[in-house]
């Protein structure tokens, strides 16, 4: 007899932590229960939960910017990294192009 699923998926989607009951069988966790949890996705091993450790380089300031979708696709299209490689040509553009602030 095949399974059928009857979770109620857009109740299960719309909960929040605080509506999830927390008994012996499902006990909350802390972010340390989860340290070296490894992930998976259809069995296969796709990566690892690892806190982030400290910043080893200058602190970069965090800001919304809006790009066009041409200028994003083409620095994601090179893989991880991309708004460190956008970062790398603004510092290039400014050595030729200073800002009216003298900076």
């Amino acid at each position: 007899m095949p399974l059928v699923d009857c979770t109620d998926w857009p109740r299960v989607r719309a909960m929040t932590d605080a509506d999830i009951e927390h008994d012996a069988d499902s006990p909350s966790t802390t972010t340390a229960d989860w340290d070296g949890a490894v992930l998976k996705q259809g069995g296969v091993a796709v990566g690892r939960v690892r806190a982030r450790g400290p910043n080893k380089r200058p602190t970069k300031e965090q800001v919304a910017i809006r790009l066009s979708p041409d200028v994003l696709s083409a620095f994601r299209a090179d893989g991880p990294g991309w708004q460190t490689r956008i970062d790398a040509a603004l510092r290039d553009w400014l050595k030729t192009h200073r800002t009216s602030a003298g900076n």
